[in-house]
Formats: C-alpha cells, sequence, structure tokens
C-alpha cells in the first residue's frame, strides 16, 4: 500500500536561529546556506529512516507552502488577503501592484537541491493557481487588468508543475488549502467552482499520463495547532474538489469529525482513474499515533473505499510556514515513522 508525506517538516532550532541572524546582519548568506543544507540533509536521512517509500525535502528551504514564488518580488504590498484561523492568529497574502506577474522561484529549484541527498522516489509541492489568484486586488491594476494578470499566473504555475516533473520528480502535488476555506467566505459554492476551474485550465495543459503524477491536497489548513476551516461540512467540498482533473487526491481524514460520512462521499464522487490517499495521521495533535491506531484507520478506509484505489498520508504538512514551531521536530518524524508501520500492518491484514 502506498504512503506519502504531506510535506513540511519542522525546521530545526538551529535553522530557525540562522534565519533571524541574517535578518539581523548577523551572519553572512554563505553560513545561511551552510544552516539551510545541514536541515535538509538531517530532514532527508530521517525520512529515509522512516522507511517511507516516498519522501520529500521537508520545505526546509521555503519561507511558505503559499509564498516561495514570491520570494524576491518588488511588485508587492504587504497588505493582502487576511486568513483568519480558529485560533485568533492570522495569516496575510501580498497584493499585487503592478504587472506583469512572474514566478522568482520555481519549486523545481527545491526538488534539486534535495535530488543531491538521496536516491528515494521525491515529491515535489507547490502552491494552487487558485490560491496565488487572491493576490490580486479588488480595484483593477491599471493598465493590467485581471485577465492578463490570469493569463500569466496561468502560465507561471503550469511552469511550476511542469519543470518539477522534468526534473525527476515522483510526483507533484499541488496545496489547495483554501478550498474549503473558500466555502466559508462563499456559501454558495461559486468562489470554490471559480477555483476549481483556475486549477482545471492549469491541469488541462497536461497529457492524462502526466495527470497520473499530479495530486491535489485539500485540509482545513495546520498552523500553530489551529485551523482556518474546520467547521466547514467537508462534504460540501469534496464533490467540487473531485472535478478536479487530477490523478491524486491527499486529503485530511483523521481529525475529521465525522470520519465515515467524508468517506462515503470520497465513495460516490472517485472516479476509476483516481487514486486517493487518505490522512491517517492529525499533525496539530500533540498524541503520537501507534502503528496500531493508523492500522485500524486504514481497515476503517478500505472498507468503504476500493483497496486498489487507496494509499495513506498526513493531514497537512508540519510546519507549513517557517516561523511554525508549534510541533516539535521529533513529534513529526515519530507520527511519520508509526504511519509508514500503521501502513506496513494493514496492508498485510488486507493481504496486499
Amino acid at each position: 500500500m502506498q504512503t506519502e508525506p504531506i510535506g513540511s517538516i519542522p525546521r530545526p532550532a538551529s535553522l530557525l536561529q540562522a534565519i533571524a541572524a541574517f535578518q539581523s546582519g548577523q551572519i553572512t548568506r554563505e553560513q545561511l546556506d551552510r544552516a539551510y543544507d545541514d536541515a535538509l540533509r538531517d530532514t532527508i536521512q530521517r525520512l529515509e529512516q522512516t522507511g517511507s517509500p516516498v519522501i520529500t525535502d521537508g520545505e526546509q528551504t521555503k519561507p511558505s507552502f503559499a509564498t516561495y514564488p514570491l520570494s524576491g518580488l518588488t511588485n508587492l504590498a504587504l497588505d493582502g488577503v487576511v486568513i483568519p484561523f480558529a485560533d485568533g492568529h492570522t495569516r496575510q497574502l501580498p497584493r499585487l501592484t503592478s504587472g506583469p506577474f512572474r514566478y522568482a522561484v520555481y519549486a523545481a529549484s527545491y526538488f534539486t537541491r534535495a535530488r543531491t541527498l538521496t536516491t528515494r522516489p521525491l515529491k515535489q509541492a507547490v502552491i494552487s493557481a487558485s490560491a496565488l489568484s487572491l493576490l490580486y486586488p479588488s480595484d483593477p491594476i491599471p493598465g493590467y487588468p485581471r485577465e492578463a494578470f490570469l493569463a500569466d499566473l496561468l502560465n507561471e504555475a503550469e511552469t511550476d508543475i511542469r519543470t518539477a516533473l522534468d526534473a525527476g520528480a515522483d510526483s507533484v502535488q499541488i496545496d489547495f488549502t483554501e478550498g474549503r476555506l473558500s466555502l466559508k467566505l462563499d456559501p454558495s459554492g461559486g468562489l470554490l467552482r471559480s477555483f476549481i476551474d483556475i486549477n482545471n485550465q492549469v491541469l488541462d495543459r497536461f497529457t492524462p499520463a502526466q495527470r497520473q503524477r499530479i495530486g491535489v491536497h485539500a485540509c482545513p489548513g495546520g498552523d500553530r495547532d489551529s485551523t482556518h476551516s474546520a467547521d466547514v461540512d467537508y462534504t460540501t467540498l469534496l464533490p467540487d474538489l473531485f472535478q478536479m482533473n487530477a490523478g491524486r487526491f491527499y486529503l485530511q481524514m483523521a481529525s475529521e469529525a465525522n470520519r465515515e460520512r467524508a468517506l462515503l462521499t470520497v465513495r460516490r464522487v472517485l472516479k476509476p482513474d483516481q487514486f486517493v490517499f487518505i490522512g491517517v495521521i492529525d499533525p496539530i495533535n500533540a498524541l503520537i499515533e501507534t502503528p496500531a491506531l493508523v492500522k485500524y484507520r486504514i481497515l476503517e478506509t478500505a472498507s468503504l473505499l476500493p483497496v486498489e484505489q487507496l494509499g495513506s498520508t498526513d493531514d497537512c504538512g508540519f510546519a507549513p510556514f517557517a516561523d511554525d514551531t508549534s510541533t516539535a521536530r521529533d513529534t513529526a518524524f515519530a507520527k511519520i515513522d508509526a504511519r509508514v508501520k500503521g501502513t506496513a500492518l494493514a496492508a498485510r491484514e488486507l493481504g496486499l
């Protein structure tokens, strides 16, 4: 049975200290890069030690899962869309001030850096085009209408995915955490469907074989042990989500209040050519799951979904923003280790 992490791993304290020291002018860029390399190497080695058949770079060198393409851009202001979390803290996107829109960084650069450190299959996470569509302000930018921005955005999002695939990524995972949030902002589903359409315009540029290596990750957010949309009924998201023209779906489920209801909805909308990775680990719960609990969650899922279309994963990343220290690094690896071991136990029981 396939099992994969979502992506981010908490950064070691040494890296966070180096980032702060660089920002205050206490160390050089070369010293910071060495700290990044040390963290990346340690992350990959520890993921390999869990026995995970597919690994990631842990997003050790990304400023965040959402804004990495924007690093170094000068046509942005800091007063963009605000995303509130249940515990009261917020995250804020920047606002585009002028065109044209171009990525400053493509995810393939992270993949290439990690590729030198492992021979294991390596997946690469990218941010969705729909999330970055929120950069465009409500008032049109003079000389750069929204239509022109979206055309540029689609081209850049395609390049982000394509260059990662061309570099040798085992798969590319599109982070789509804004999907469930969109239903909180617009319960009619209009915003969600517009997001689906934007992403499908990107996905339709790839062949069916390529789309089998492209997945979509959905969760209610996970930052500082809080979520932004867990109070939204999951079953209102799933039917539209599976209209995305992707071959893989990575679904938060371990933390879901009514897993059976959500899984029955997945069974109803899952297409024969789609593969689903079900979350069996809750990254924002301090409890470290046991392999036995992971096995139970997989067997529960396998009683409702076709086992030949089923894999396991974590609900979401453990530290999607570089400054998130709410989960201990050792805890994250212990949870991943339990997922790998528990998946093997379930596979044996299922005769796989």
